[in-house]
């Protein structure tokens, strides 16, 4: 199995329904977290939503392979549609475009696809909410939030930090999305962006998702915020380190700069990203302690200064963790 470039194979399948039936499909990539992944396909298949509905799993350690036996076992046990696909190339990206496009060769007559991480627990009603939310602002891409929970309960604090914290806290039109983790994307959008879909220069989650919603944009898709499709994401002790911390505000200001570079990468456009980051960074102090008083943490007021500081270095890569699929997140 090839789909679109990606050097894939299909693991399982399990066929209950007419594969030309099936319009909506949820897709998880995973790596390496069999026990989370079990934990997040049993809030999948706990959905109902009124469109046909399978759920793909790409496995993205091909030699290892805990996460699609885990699947098998699984899925052998329940009656849903699904499948299993392995990608050969590591990397938050393949594993994405394996999946995506997966979806379309296996699911003829998709009308959209959803996809959630393998850190991550879907609330109950979480499809009919995107769902809902797309049919009511007729968007092309639908969002919801990314709320964490801690492995260690005394670093709920960290909650309110802007790192942890939803773009949006309303439900309707959104400018742009900036993470794959929840999303759902519907066909328009899989047959209009070229392919593949997330650059596999940009092999880093949160880079190419950001840059693949930036050409959409860009494209002409719209987007909406589903505030009531949340999914729940385990937050590992060490994300919630200073070093973690910063890292992450570092990498956040670093990819909206090289996202204005890439939109304009003459000199004109990098003059203007350096005004903005110079801009922010003067009035990361009063910034600053604006959102330390907003959220009661004195670290939340070294934010602003972060970005402006990422903005004006543009590295990507510094936060440790931050690939999922190939390299432990």
């Amino acid at each position: 199995m090839t789909a679109d470039g990606e050097d894939c194979s299909l693991y399982f399948q399990r066929r209950l329904e007419d594969a030309a039936d099936i319009e909506l499909v949820v897709v998880v990539p995973t790596f390496r977290r069999p026990v989370r992944l079990v934990k997040t396909l049993k809030t999948i298949v706990s959905q109902r939503p009124d469109l046909p509905l399978a759920t793909i799993v790409v496995e993205n350690d091909a030699e290892g392979l805990a996460g699609a036996q885990a699947a098998k076992s699984f899925f052998a046990g329940r009656s849903s549609d699904s499948a299993i696909i392995v990608t050969r190339h590591p990397g938050h990206a393949h594993a994405c475009n394996a999946g995506w496009a997966g979806a379309l060769d296996l699911y003829p007559n998709l009308k959209a696809l959803a996809v959630i991480y393998d850190d991550e627990v879907a609330a109950p009603e979480w499809l009919d909410c995107l769902l809902a939310v797309q049919e009511a602002h007729s968007a092309d891409i639908v969002g919801g939030p990314q709320l964490p929970v801690f492995e260690d309960p005394q670093e709920y604090k960290w909650k309110r930090h802007p790192v942890f914290t939803p773009p949006y806290d309303r439900a309707g039109p959104a400018p742009i999305l900036n993470s794959a983790g929840n999303v759902l994307i519907t066909r328009p959008v899989l047959e209009g962006m070229a392919k593949p879909y997330l650059d596999p220069a940009l092999n880093i989650v949160g880079v190419g998702d950001a840059d693949f919603f930036d050409r959409c944009k860009a494209k002409g898709f719209s987007f909406a915020w589903a505030a009531e499709a949340w999914v729940a994401e385990t937050v590992p002790a060490y994300h919630t380190t200073a070093s973690w911390i910063r890292a992450r505000s570092l990498e956040n200001g670093a990819i909206s700069a090289l996202l204005e570079h890439q939109r304009d990468p003459t000199l004109f456009g990098r003059l203007k990203t350096f005004g903005r980051s110079l801009a922010l960074l003067v009035t990361s102090l009063p910034l600053g302690i604006k959102l330390w008083a907003e959220t009661g943490l004195p670290a939340a007021s070294l934010y602003p200064l972060y970005v402006a500081v990422g903005r004006l270095t543009a590295r990507i890569g510094s936060a440790e963790g931050r690939h999922r699929g190939g390299a432990a997140r």
